[in-house]
């Protein structure tokens, strides 16, 4: 199933430099980070509203939504969906509370 998310990232760095009129991933890039994570954050927010109105289908659509606009967060920074299914990976098996008692010591650390 990766592969259509390594597809879509593919298509989404694509557009990096492409004419802003005529590709609306183009058109975030030019608008810049800000515009991108305001993209990402209604898209969070559409997700919860569905997901309250406990409509299945639209919930899927939203989240799909919700992805590619943070694939192309991701692509911002350089990052590929691959980079968050290492890191899914490497969490895999831990409980959710070690995994964020490990996250909070590493944070004191620094």
């Amino acid at each position: 199933m990766s592969e259509i998310l390594d597809r879509v990232a593919a298509v989404i760095d694509s557009r990096k430099g492409a004419d802003p009129s005529t590709s609306y991933v183009a058109k975030l890039f030019d608008k810049g980070l800000d515009a991108i994570l305001k993209k990402v954050g209604e898209e969070a927010t559409e997700t919860v509203m569905a997901a309250k109105d406990g409509d299945a289908k639209k919930v899927v659509y939203e989240v799909a939504d919700l992805w590619f606009h943070s694939m192309i967060a991701l692509s911002h920074f350089g990052l590929k969906p691959d980079d968050v299914l290492a890191e899914l990976a490497r969490r895999e098996g831990l409980s959710g509370l070690a995994e964020f008692a490990a996250r909070n010591q590493a944070q004191q650390q620094q």
